[in-house]
């Protein structure tokens, strides 16, 4: 397995290990991924022994109840499906344009909470495009089960995902001409932040991982002008442990960065579509990443 693949396979199982999928759901997703019973059933067993004794869910206290709004949300405006060079997208463009982003989703493709992203960020001044990731397969939309698109993400090879990155911040900056470029990233879609910036993407100004797998050994110096962002949620010990290599990595390459570790937050805290969204740390990042682009995206 790819390490994004055994990323995707550890998620599907740990979903298992917390209750919101059924033993026979999550070995029908990881059979998709192309692991076997035996295979499933040990690595199940191995999230079981490294996830805590009390997970969050829907009804955890580290999950309280909301009646306001997704951060953002009520400022957010509509996207408009595009396409180029052979990929699809979401753009959301603002009233008034300060500083463009790159909009990068979760293992489930391009779905409708990721456009809500690209709308939130509009809203607040940062014209957005939401890519989609799946779209020489026809587009996450042509998947009927949205377990096939994540098993479908699993097969791609990171150097294909690092090519339409980079087409779709072509297509960014000729929507946007003459404003800073920023990429922001949810889950899968932060791991994939990383590995751009270890790419090397000298037309960054801001990157945003929430939540993503480091690559092992990132060299981010060929990244050197993107002020780095970086969330995690304190109870997922999965991705948060890789905390401490990103901030070396980060302050080796001489990168401006801070990474936050949002307390009582759990792996997909952001997504207000998900069992694990935690309004508080949510609310938290959304003011962080505001103040954070204020400094370094906008002229």
């Amino acid at each position: 397995m790819t390490p994004l693949q055994r990323y995707i396979a550890e998620e599907i199982a740990t979903d298992h290990v917390d209750g919101l999928l059924s033993r026979r759901e999550a070995l029908r997703r990881l059979a998709l991924l192309g692991v076997g019973t035996a295979a499933a059933s040990a690595l199940i067993a191995a999230c079981t022994s490294e996830r805590p004794a009390t997970s969050p869910s829907s009804t955890s206290p580290s999950a309280p109840a909301s009646t306001s709004p997704p951060p953002g949300m009520a400022d957010a405006l509509p996207t408009t499906p595009v396409t180029w060079a052979g990929l699809q997208g979401s753009w959301a463009q603002a009233a008034t344009p300060r500083g463009a982003v790159l909009v990068i989703h979760e293992n489930k493709g391009l779905n409708g909470w990721v456009r809500s992203v690209a709308g939130r960020l509009a809203g607040i001044g940062h014209s957005a495009l939401a890519i989609d990731l799946l779209s020489e397969e026809g587009g996450t939309a042509t998947f009927a089960d949205p377990a096939a698109a994540t098993a479908a993400l699993g097969t791609i090879a990171p150097e294909r995902f690092i090519a339409d990155l980079r087409s779709g911040l072509d297509e960014v900056a000729r929507r946007a001409p003459g404003q800073k470029l920023a990429v922001v990233g949810f889950c899968f879609g932060g791991g994939l932040v990383w590995r751009l910036l270890a790419a090397g993407e000298p037309r960054l100004s801001a990157a945003v991982p929430f939540y993503g797998p480091l690559p092992d050994n990132p060299d981010f110096s060929g990244s050197k002008d993107a002020a780095v962002l970086g969330f995690y949620g304190a109870l997922d010990q999965r991705v948060t442990s890789s905390e401490p290599a990103a901030k070396a990595a980060l302050d080796q390459a001489g990168l401006v960065n801070e990474l936050v570790v949002e307390p009582d937050a759990d792996h997909a805290f952001f997504n207000d579509t998900g069992p694990r969204y935690n309004p508080v740390a949510a609310a938290d990042a959304w003011t962080r990443l505001q103040d954070w682009f204020s400094r370094y995206l906008v002229h």
